[in-house]
């Protein structure tokens, strides 16, 4: 079977012929095994059905064309329409693609198709919550690397279709010195001098800062981007205020235990970035249904 490859520009992220089937392959075998006992059993070979997926809450729809994708993998003879559109508000009881072919195989793919469908519509959902939260703010909400893995591709495309932005992808395509570089290569100053001979001239250089203290260091030091880590918010105003003084051309972003509670706050600081792993890690899956008609 052909392998599904997305070409670089309908990717969220600059990584060229990232094979997504490996991992939906990978999933159905996960679920499927051997064979599918229960449909070998119940279901006549070439029985034919159609089937709808429905929406059983109110989200924001993401991943619909992997989930039809899952199915395809599985049966290339299945057809597979979507009624919504990624990026959208889907209510409860609306329809969300139809689905008709082989009926076991309808059944065998079901499960993975809805898993993956669940958790990235959750993930887009709660991340409309955070972008709606900062809405008329001069800020971007962004991912970070804390998602699930082999599904990090999936999951940062979900914080796109809810309007979020995506941080870095991997380690690869972006320094950031966080904590534990500084204290190994022996502080800030140190730390940023090394990335900076060692990486090539457009790679910017992004620097953790826990305190003020920190943040004067990176600045002398001359990063790219200072992330405010955990800092109160009274403490993370104060450092924007120093930041902006000194050179305002600098992108800051707050990290760090960052809600739906305290989001906007922390976005009037006047930081251009609001990173959280909750986003991905802490959004709860949405319930979708598969439903064969008579």
């Amino acid at each position: 079977m052909k392998n599904f490859i997305l070409q670089p520009s309908s990717l969220p992220v600059r990584q060229a012929g990232f094979n997504l089937d490996l991992i939906l392959m990978n999933a159905l075998s996960e679920d499927i095994g051997h064979c599918d006992v229960t449909t070998s059993a119940v279901i006549p070979p070439g029985h034919k059905s159609k089937a709808v997926l429905i929406a059983k809450d109110e989200f924001i729809l993401a991943g619909i064309s992997f989930a039809g994708r899952v199915f395809s993998l599985l049966d290339a003879g299945i057809k597979f329409n979507a009624d919504k559109k990624d990026g959208r508000r889907v209510k409860k009881g609306d329809v969300i693609a139809r689905v008709s072919g082989s009926t076991a195989d309808l059944l065998k793919a079901e499960r993975t198709a809805l898993n993956l469908l669940q958790r990235l519509s959750g993930i887009a959902t709660l991340t409309h919550k955070f972008v709606e939260c900062v809405k008329g703010l001069h800020v971007k909400i962004t991912d970070t690397r804390k998602t699930a893995p082999n599904l990090r591709f999936f999951e940062k495309y979900a914080v796109r279709a809810g309007g979020g932005h995506n941080h870095r992808f991997g380690l690869f395509d972006g320094v950031l010195i966080k904590d534990n570089h500084i204290a190994a290569a022996g502080g800030i100053t140190k730390a940023v001098r090394l990335a900076r001979s060692k990486t090539h001239h457009i790679m910017k250089i992004e620097v953790e800062a826990k305190n003020i203290k920190e943040v004067k260091q990176a600045l002398s030091a001359g990063a790219d981007i200072i992330m405010l880590d955990n800092m109160p918010v009274k403490e993370m105003k104060n450092a924007v205020k120093v930041i902006r003084r000194q050179n305002p051309s600098i992108l800051i972003e707050a990290s760090g235990s960052v809600t739906l509670q305290n989001v906007r706050q922390i976005a009037e600081t006047g930081v251009d970035m609001i990173s959280s792993g909750t986003v991905t890690h802490s959004a709860p899956a949405v319930d979708i249904s598969m439903k064969v008609l008579d």
